[in-house]
């Protein structure tokens, strides 16, 4: 192509200079929401002392209202939206960026909110492996026709070294295990508040438990994708996302907004910590 235009981001190659732009960037943290990311973004300026946390942060993405996207240094934090199709979108964008910016060496870490299973609410998981609603670990799309299977293992030496960081922190659980990836929030995640439930509450709850035994320790709707992609891109990539229940104890948060609010900075101080402690290295 003469020209690669990156429509969700409004951004191309012809109108804008990618390596100049991009090309130091390390790091790439993706969360949900718009709000998340810019906070993440502010956060790590302060971390890795680039400037006042407190100030405003340009959105490179503002011309359009699809993704929200951050650049901190080498840190480079984007929204996804919610669920497998948008974060999709988002990454094939993501990995033509870095691409045209010719960055080398990239660590790409999804930060988000789960729903635990068997884990008390603000436990951190990081991922070893996403596995869909059958507990299988592996990622399914329909390409021309065709159902094409891939892998979603995700790297278990950067996992290692995320929990080797939060035991340092030393101020929350934080455990290794399989993510359940759904792509649907009420019946297919086995909720009974749903506007549609055709299943009772004992089938739930023997559901939820046999995936408690399949090692699987929470559920969210971007992770099976995201490994499946990273991986075929050849990205080192981890998922940190904390629980914000316990969904053997419940279907509904019951914690208080200021509670959420400090769960939901989990991720974020873990990854932070991650990304200075690398930058120390070099």
């Amino acid at each position: 192509m003469k020209e690669d235009i990156l429509y969700h981001f409004d951004l191309g190659t012809n109108t804008h200079d990618f390596p100049t732009l991009f090309g130091d960037v390390k790091f790439v943290c993706v969360g949900g929401s718009p709000w998340r990311m810019k906070a993440f973004a502010q956060y790590i300026t302060g971390e890795l002392k680039l400037g006042d946390p407190k100030e405003d942060i340009a959105n490179i993405c503002a011309g359009t209202d699809r993704y929200a996207m951050y650049k901190v240094g080498p840190v480079l934090a984007i929204s996804h939206g919610m669920g497998i199709p948008s974060i999709s979108i988002m990454l094939h964008e993501l990995i033509k960026l870095l691409y045209h910016s010719k960055c080398t060496d990239v660590t790409v870490i999804r930060i988000g909110t789960s729903g635990g299973i068997g884990m008390d609410p603000g436990s951190v998981v990081i991922t070893s492996q996403s596995v869909n609603p059958c507990f299988k670990p592996e990622f399914e799309q329909i390409v021309l026709g065709k159902t094409v299977i891939r892998s979603t293992e995700l790297d278990s030496a950067l996992a290692q070294e995320l929990v080797q960081c939060s035991q340092e922190i030393n101020e929350f659980n934080t455990v290794i295990g399989r993510t359940m990836c759904t792509l649907d929030f009420y019946e297919g995640q086995a909720r009974l508040d749903g506007a549609i439930c055709s299943y009772t509450e004992e089938e739930k709850m023997q559901y939820l438990k046999s995936a408690y035994e399949a090692g699987i320790r929470n559920i969210e709707m971007e992770s099976s994708v995201f490994a499946a992609m990273c991986n075929i891109s050849g990205l080192r990539a981890a998922v940190v996302c904390v629980t914000l229940l316990n969904r053997l104890d419940g279907d509904q948060i019951s914690s208080s907004h200021d509670v959420l609010v400090e769960y939901q900075q989990r991720p974020q101080k873990l990854v932070g910590y991650f990304i200075k402690k690398r930058l120390s290295q070099v």
